[in-house]
């Protein structure tokens, strides 16, 4: 009978131990599966703040080309007025010097002769007196 008791504790203690390695199983696959599910977490929040951070630097990206672009405009805008104005103030000199080459052409002509000079300075004249 001991042999009979022998075996049937044995075959308990097998059965205890192979429940006990059920469990631990069960247990090593439940914290398996937390780890999985808090690393797919963990992934997800690192993805989130990559594509945030991506985002960031090419908005950012975006607006000092914006930015420069529109400096640059600015520039193009001003040179283009400034080079406007300097051609109208040459333009404007040499009309100026045109006029004048012509008032002096006329004046030699009509005060080609004394005649003409007595009659232009009394006239002249006649106008100091009246204002």
């Amino acid at each position: 009978m001991d042999s009979v008791s022998e075996r049937e504790n044995t075959i308990r203690e097998s059965l205890d131990s192979a429940e006990n390695a059920k469990k631990e199983l069960q247990e090593l696959q439940s914290k398996n599966e937390s780890l999985i599910i808090e690393a797919k977490i963990e992934r997800d929040a690192l993805l989130k703040e990559a594509r945030e951070i991506k985002d960031k630097i090419v908005g950012d990206a975006k607006g000092e080309a914006k930015e420069e672009a529109d400096k640059i405009v600015q520039a193009a805008h001003a040179a283009i007025e400034a080079q406007k104005a300097g051609a109208v103030a040459e333009m404007k000199s040499e009309m100026a010097i045109l006029s004048i080459s012509i008032a002096e052409k006329i004046i030699r002509k009509e005060l080609s002769n004394d005649e003409q000079q007595k009659s232009l300075a009394n006239a002249l004249v006649a106008d100091l007196k009246l204002n």
